[in-house]
């Protein structure tokens, strides 16, 4: 019924009562103040102003109207404060997409200096399977994903852009009273009799089948666990040995080692990933993920090239 204009003219002539300051604040002549209060008022359907001899005054409909303007032009400037500072990075929402491994050390680490310089913005967290969160971004359900190559690579459809955070390399984690358990490395070979609780399904846990074939055996894959915190169990428990990734040393219990291999240990690379047009607080913790990443134990800085490949083939 009235637009943005309509409502800023009927405020200041109320804040105002003069039809007069009203054009001098807003730029417009006297008559054209006038011309356009009668055509709000033949719209409303009745006065809006009573005329005075020395300016105007609401009538009841005008200061029912008026509260409701004062209302929409509040909403209003809220809004414009609120998209100015997404734009800036300092407000709104922000989407977090993350694995579970990132999520032992590497994400909390970076959400607690990300929040500590920027509490305007509302953070959630999604955890998922690295190809879940991709979907997702590539349909901008989340904002920004740490996802990794493992287990067989990654590669972002067009409308997604990775940033490489860090390369990790796999331990091997034992019980504590395995034969091998106080040695200081470990030959992958010395476990070819041993059962591995493997995480990925049949067919794709092409890295620990890779790290064991250039040992020269096919790994005895006992039990298959998916999370890692069930994984450790399992090999805390004596039935199996695992591969473990750095990052996901950070909460590592008691009763189980963990221990560097001799050769050709496996690594993963970890990225961001961000959609081709990212919001600037998507950017900026993607800048505090990086600063995190340099912090965590047991890896190191990726090259600038690093690529992977997804779906895994």
């Amino acid at each position: 019924m009235f637009d943005t204009d309509a409502l800023r003219l009927i405020d200041a002539v109320a804040r105002l009562g003069s039809f007069t300051a009203a054009a001098v604040e807003l730029q417009y002549t006297q008559s054209a103040v006038s011309r356009r209060v009668a055509a709000l008022e033949s719209r409303a359907g009745g006065p809006l102003f009573e005329r005075l001899p020395r300016g105007v005054r609401l009538t009841p409909a005008g200061a029912t109207l008026h509260r409701h303007t004062r209302e929409v032009l509040e909403r209003l400037q809220r809004a414009e404060e609120e998209l100015a500072a997404v734009h800036r990075g300092t407000g709104g929402r922000l989407r977090v997409g993350a694995f579970a491994t990132a999520n032992a050390a590497l994400v909390p680490a970076a959400l607690k200096d990300y929040r500590a310089a920027f509490p305007g913005v509302d953070t959630t967290l999604i955890e998922g399977m690295t190809g879940h969160l991709v979907e997702r971004l590539d349909q901008g359900a989340i904002d920004v994903a740490v996802v990794s190559d493992y287990p067989a690579g990654l590669d972002a459809p067009p409308s997604i852009t990775l940033e490489p955070l860090l390369e990790e390399e796999f331990l091997v984690g034992l019980p504590a009273g395995h034969r091998l358990a106080g040695r200081a490395e470990i030959d992958l070979r010395d476990l070819r009799d041993d059962n591995w609780i493997e995480g990925a399904r049949p067919g794709q846990g092409l890295m620990l089948a890779a790290a064991c074939a250039a040992a020269g055996f096919a790994p005895r894959v006992g039990m298959r666990v998916g999370e890692w915190t069930a994984k450790l169990g399992f090999v805390a428990a004596g039935l199996g040995v695992t591969l473990v990734p750095a990052l996901a040393t950070q909460g590592m219990r008691p009763d189980l080692v963990l221990r560097p291999i001799a050769a050709n240990a496996p690594r993963r690379t970890v990225f961001a990933a961000l959609p081709r047009v990212a919001l600037p607080a998507a950017r900026e913790l993607t800048r505090v993920l990086a600063e995190a990443a340099g912090r965590m134990a047991g890896c190191t800085t990726p090259s600038p090239t690093s690529r992977a490949v997804w779906p895994p083939a």
